[in-house]
């Protein structure tokens, strides 16, 4: 009678932890770069409201964004971080120019993505970073 062994040979093991290895060196920067565009949505979405959010102030400042003397701060009027609700900082909100008739908003990256300084203007121009950006 034949004795019949059950299990991996180390050479089927090794050609397993191969397929694995190079599956993972494709997978990986692809989940990372989804991650990073995840981040620079939620960036982008907090520019849109904080531009929301300076309408408002200038609704309630007789019609100026600022009068030279109090500039208002990110912080004043939204959050001057992205997450706004708080959190892990993954982008710094700010306004960047402000008169009293124009704004720059701008969100910087904590962490260097290559679109790490989106901008959006009071004429609801978008810039910053590369062109695929926004």
């Amino acid at each position: 009678m034949r004795a019949s062994f059950q299990g991996f040979t180390l050479i089927e093991a090794m050609i397993t932890m191969a397929i694995i290895g190079i599956l993972a060196s494709i997978a990986y920067p692809t989940y990372i770069e989804h991650i990073k565009k995840a981040k620079r949505a939620e960036a982008q979405a907090a520019l849109v409201s904080l531009a929301s959010a300076m309408e408002l102030w200038k609704l309630n400042s007789n019609g100026v964004y600022t009068d030279g003397v109090n500039d208002p701060t990110a912080a004043d009027i939204l959050s001057d971080q992205v997450p706004v609700s708080g959190g892990t900082k993954i982008y710094s909100l700010e306004i960047a120019t402000v008169t009293a008739s124009a704004y720059t908003l701008k969100a910087t990256s904590v962490d260097g993505d290559r679109c790490d300084a989106l901008t959006y203007t009071s004429a609801g121009e978008k810039g910053g970073g590369e062109p695929d950006c926004w």
